[in-house]
């Protein structure tokens, strides 16, 4: 083979390695952009248990708050004639040492806990951000957050959450109620004493974003700095706020429900799970099932929160979705 048979390639594949397979970029460019909370519901809908908890909690959502509409025996009403019965068809889940009806009252007590937990975690996610945000976003307040958050992470829950029922129980229901000053107090030592990891993961992002290019360039602009956190920081903390919310729901909601166990919750005529679980442990051994709905309520409550909380972590993160 001569040099000149080396430099002129061959036709057949010169033709070959050059042929590009046509595209309709029209047909591309008149497709609508593709939302991107589309991209998000598309990755959650790929998580199976995120969308079986979803249904799942949606489902107790809807039982104890539209449920009484349907199940019109009142929760509170006494009939001692018909005390400590079985399940039955006017009493599916049996009756109490009082002849209270189960059913009732694990309807009550589930929209007692569940707007506990709701409410609580509302109270934490907003604390939590807002120590995160302005630890990340201002230097100089970085440090003495980030130790007061230290400090309550230190503290006890438990013995912390027994010492605020102690003193602040009789202002409270002097000033609101027995029902609501109660309710108020548990709301407000839940999510006074839950902000602490929101605020280290709204922190961590915020210190990644503030350093981006899109925030250095409308930092250059001489955007103010709450037109950037409004605008630019706090839409690309959602995420983490969002799995944060739906983690502090059961969170609170096992909170709540351990210190109505130990008698440190809502009076006794007004029914929480946690108060119901109190309430049948005398009643253990000859009636089991006082025990098994309203533990058994908490555990699916709960477990179907994480489910949902952990699909949303997936869908949310942009390095995870698609896969």
């Amino acid at each position: 083979m001569t040099d000149k048979d080396r430099l002129v390639p061959d036709e057949g594949s010169a033709a070959a390695s050059t042929t590009v397979p046509a595209v309709n970029v029209a047909e591309d460019l008149d497709q609508p952009p593709r939302s991107q909370w589309l991209d998000v519901w598309d990755q959650f809908k790929s998580h199976k248990g995120a969308m079986l908890g979803g249904a799942l909690f949606l489902l107790i959502v809807l039982s104890v708050y539209i449920g009484p509409f349907f199940w019109d025996i009142d929760a509170t009403h006494i009939d001692i004639r018909s005390r400590n019965q079985g399940p039955s068809w006017a009493h599916p889940f049996g009756t109490d040492q009082l002849g209270r009806d189960m059913l009732a009252r694990m309807m009550a007590g589930g929209a007692t806990s569940v707007s506990v937990g709701l409410t609580a975690m509302l109270l934490a996610l907003f604390l939590g951000s807002l120590v995160g945000v302005v630890a990340g976003f201002f230097k100089r307040l970085d440090g003495p957050l980030m130790r007061l958050t230290d400090l309550f992470l230190a503290l006890p829950l438990l013995p912390l959450l027994l010492v605020m029922m102690l003193l602040f129980r009789e202002p409270l229901n002097a000033t609101f109620g027995p029902e609501q000053g109660i309710f108020i107090l548990i709301v407000a030592a839940i999510g006074i004493t839950s902000w602490m990891p929101t605020a280290r993961i709204v922190r961590g992002d915020v210190l990644a974003i503030k350093e981006r290019e899109f925030v250095l360039a409308a930092r250059s602009i001489g955007t103010t700095n709450t037109k950037l956190i409004s605008r630019h920081i706090l839409p690309n903390v959602l995420s983490p706020i969002m799995v944060s919310a739906t983690l502090g729901i059961a969170t609170a909601i096992i909170t709540e429900s351990a210190l109505s166990f130990l008698g440190l919750g809502f009076p006794p005529d007004f029914p929480t799970w946690g108060r119901l679980l109190f309430d049948a442990t005398d009643y253990l051994q000859q009636y089991p099932e006082r025990v098994f709905w309203p533990g058994m309520a908490i555990s699916l409550t709960v477990l179907s929160v994480n489910y949902l909380g952990d699909g949303l972590r997936d869908a949310l993160d942009p390095r995870i979705r698609g896969r």
